[in-house]
């Protein structure tokens, strides 16, 4: 049995299972995998000899139910990487339960993914950051107020050196994943800031008040994604690289109203930066 899959609770591992038996034999298989957040699925377009499925196609996978996330899982190459990417995804907001939301990420795992870059459309909290830019997520700051691993895996808190595993980092975010996205980022032309990302459940945006604590946390881009995900990664040994897209300012006072449309369009605005990021940065990747 695939080592991940063990980890995974019985039943969960099933549809994981299921789901990963359907896609290998097609080809979706790859190195890298990618989560591509809103407006930014069009790094797909970079990929060479892409081949795409529906989520709706995928045993067990839920159809996103959000505005510029197509639902789909891609496979191709990329700057000579095997790549799997998720063009798309699911949301705490959109009321799914945690087995459901993160069984595309847990497929992804076990299809023998070595790394993933999760990406998300994120407000800027930081007060020098502007629409536009690109921040390496340091760390988050998960305000679900719930584990969303929980009941989930076989073993929650394994030991920290089980036989035939490697010790599980301290980090969620591989520091040395995040060294080489900068390092992209200075060869690429493409700036980037790094940060402490705080993710929050939505989809109602943030008020003022929220957006002063968040800010007195010391977080530096809010969100409603991500790090679901990224606990669930780590727990299954993929290193984690997180890059947000900042879509506005948050201001304390004065702050405009946000709609998901201007979220999308400063993602769009992005979207060929992150791009080149990303083709910079997978051909540092070893193995």
């Amino acid at each position: 049995m695939n080592d991940r899959l063990a980890r995974l609770r019985s039943d969960w591992r099933e549809q994981v299972g299921e789901a990963v038996a359907w896609l290998e034999p097609r080809g979706f298989t790859g190195l890298t995998g990618l989560i591509l957040g809103s407006g930014l699925g069009n790094f797909v377009d970079a990929l060479d000899g892409a081949e795409a499925v529906d989520y709706g196609e995928i045993p067990g996978f839920t159809t996103t139910s959000v505005a510029e996330h197509k639902g789909r899982l891609v496979v191709g190459d990329a700057a000579g990487r095997r790549v799997l990417v998720m063009q798309g995804r699911l949301h705490p907001y959109e009321g799914l339960p945690a087995e459901t939301m993160l069984l595309p990420t847990a497929v992804l795992s076990c299809l023998g993914i070595g790394e993933a870059v999760v990406t998300n459309a994120a407000g800027g909290l930081n007060h020098h950051y502007i629409p536009g830019e690109l921040m390496v997520i340091r760390d988050h700051l998960d305000m679900h107020g719930h584990d969303p691993l929980r009941g989930l895996l076989v073993d929650p808190i394994p030991p920290a050196e089980a036989p035939g595993r490697a010790a599980r980092p301290s980090a969620a975010y591989d520091k040395d994943l995040a060294r080489l996205m900068l390092e992209s980022g200075a060869e690429s032309g493409v700036p980037l800031h790094a940060g402490v990302y705080a993710s929050m459940w939505g989809p109602a945006y943030e008020t003022k008040a929220e957006i002063g604590m968040l800010r007195r946390f010391g977080c530096d881009a809010v969100g409603m994604s991500t790090a679901p995900e990224v606990m669930l990664l780590k727990a299954l040994d993929v290193r984690v690289a997180g890059l947000s897209c900042i879509t506005n300012p948050a201001r304390e006072v004065g702050q405009p109203e946000l709609s998901h449309g201007d979220v999308v369009e400063a993602g769009l605005m992005v979207r060929d930066r992150m791009a080149r990021l990303l083709l910079a940065f997978l051909p540092r990747l070893a193995g």
